[in-house]
């Protein structure tokens, strides 16, 4: 796990007896990252970690963004959602498919300093969906250096080289610098 090497005990916020219905009303990633973090710090004194992630295609104005998991309504199935994708993009060249990923993690300290990094990694909408190992939009999310889409990488490296990996590597580094 990528946050191993911190000296401290993770909790999700289930694990943590914290149940919260936070509204995710930001205009960006590192927003709803903070505002997802701060709601948690109300209820605890200890670090407070919240992510914010999504899709975001050039060639759809950035679609479907900070909308990514409620894309066509928050129950549609991924299949659905990829499927649109693909549609809408039908006839594009690979050259204006560009896409990334793009994670923000967002830190409250304990003195309720805030923390905010974002992580992403650049790839292509491909022309069908590949590979068994993700989720989401994994399959049609292709990465020209490996030459498949990244739920067809195996899970190690997905995680060096995922948008989540790069900002939980990016916090980890900020955490261990401040304590």
């Amino acid at each position: 796990m990528i946050l191993a090497d911190l000296d401290a005990e993770i909790l999700s916020m289930k694990e943590a007896g914290i149940q919260l219905d936070i509204e995710e009303n930001g205009t960006t990633f590192e927003e709803n990252a903070i505002i997802k973090a701060k709601a948690v710090a109300e209820y605890t004194d200890a670090i407070v970690l919240a992510d914010d992630s999504g899709l975001e295609i050039d060639y759809l104005n950035k679609e479907p963004g900070i909308y990514s998991a409620r894309y066509m309504g928050e129950d549609t199935s991924y299949t659905l959602k990829n499927q649109n994708l693909l549609e809408r993009l039908e006839g594009v060249p690979k050259e204006q498919r560009t896409a990334r990923f793009v994670c923000a993690v967002a830190a409250v300290l304990p003195d309720k300093e805030t923390e905010v990094v974002r992580g992403t990694i650049e790839g292509y909408i491909g022309y069908e969906p590949q590979g068994e190992n993700g989720f989401g939009y994994d399959p049609i999310f292709y990465v020209d250096e490996y030459g498949c889409s990244t739920a067809s990488l195996p899970p190690d490296k997905k995680n060096e080289v995922s948008h989540r990996g790069k900002a939980l590597r990016a916090m980890r580094n900020i955490l261990m610098e401040k304590h």
